[in-house]
């Protein structure tokens, strides 16, 4: 029972994979709702952003996931039991993400999932769920990458390739309101004006050797590099960066997992740092949430949301994010 003596339900809808393949391996089943240990939180979810690490776990590309399994590494929604807990109660509004989630647990892809209390985080907000879905992971990353590794600081020269990826608009809206000076890309200059919506300073059209175009504009090379295309662009990346400066490979959007030769004494250049990012639990629990959401919804800072789609539309979701059409974060409601 919950705390306020409301029966939960017994039942719930998810999106339920048995095998990997193509988006409609994804079935919409009914199942039980998980009952929360001590330590755990039952959230009612309310809406949750698709990532493509997903994808890459629906593709079959993660080989430590067993079927079937309810994908998901983030969501939102409200608390309706919390046993134990006391950073959380029934009713607050909340987002958990990554610790498993969806991977070694059944994750946000449903009406409701129980999570370790340890990744959860309350937020005190008015914002749409449209807007808190598309957050959680979006902006762990971007943070994360940002202020973790690629140790940003006001001034900086950014550059974030991979720009129109929903990480790389929320990294150039966060970056801006820090006061770095941001470079975002593109592959299609139609996109320039997305881009500049959202906090960037300076747009390059990629066609795959950027490090004449940076060097062109910045001789001395760019001061931070967030690499969200992934191993077919890194080394061009490592080449836009100067001297003390830092890459950080987050993203994989290339789909191609690793390199087919590399040099790492020819590939890097000298006193250049690469370094990577994934993020956990722990990283999305430092990120401060709560206090971005307050810029949001302060208008400081922009979220991008893609396409919104509901739960019973979850493989036509998943099949706009294999295609890259959404122009943001994609959110499905519960």
């Amino acid at each position: 029972m919950a705390a306020s003596g409301v029966q939960v339900a017994n039942m719930m809808k998810a999106a339920v994979i048995y095998e990997p393949g193509a988006p409609e391996v994804l079935k919409i089943e009914s199942r039980p709702v998980p009952r929360p240990r001590d330590g755990e939180v039952l959230i009612r979810v309310k809406a949750f952003g698709l990532n493509r690490s997903e994808l890459f776990t629906r593709q079959g590309h993660s080989p430590n996931v067993r079927f079937p399994r309810i994908l998901g590494i983030e969501a939102v929604g409200t608390v309706e039991e919390a046993p134990g807990a006391t950073r959380v109660r029934k009713g607050d509004v909340v987002a958990t993400a990554m610790g498993g989630l969806g991977r070694e647990i059944d994750g946000g892809y449903a009406e409701y999932t129980c999570v370790p209390a340890t990744q959860v985080q309350a937020i005190r907000t008015q914002l749409g769920w449209e807007t808190l879905g598309a957050m959680p992971e979006m902006l762990q990353t971007a943070w994360g990458s940002l202020f973790k590794w690629l140790r940003l600081e006001k001034g900086e020269r950014l550059l974030v390739r991979g720009g129109t990826t929903s990480v790389g608009l929320a990294a150039a809206a966060i970056a801006k309101t820090r006061g770095a000076f941001v470079v975002a890309t593109t592959r299609n200059l139609a996109r320039e004006g997305l881009l500049r919506e959202n906090g960037a300073d300076q747009v390059l059209i990629d066609d795959g050797s950027l490090a004449s175009q940076t060097r062109a504009a910045v001789p001395d090379g760019m001061d931070k590099v967030l690499e969200l295309v992934g191993t077919t662009t890194l080394e061009d990346s490592l080449l836009c960066c100067k001297q003390g400066g830092i890459v950080c490979m987050t993203g994989i959007v290339g789909n191609k997992w690793s390199f087919d030769e590399f040099s790492p004494m020819s590939a890097i250049p000298t006193a250049v740092c690469l370094t990577t990012y994934a993020g956990e639990s722990e990283d999305f629990m430092a990120t401060p949430l709560e206090s971005l959401a307050e810029q949001v919804a302060d208008g400081k800072l922009h979220v991008q949301v893609g396409k919104v789609f509901h739960l019973d539309d979850i493989v036509e979701a998943h099949r706009s994010m294999e295609d890259n059409k959404a122009g943001g974060k994609i959110v499905v409601l519960t």
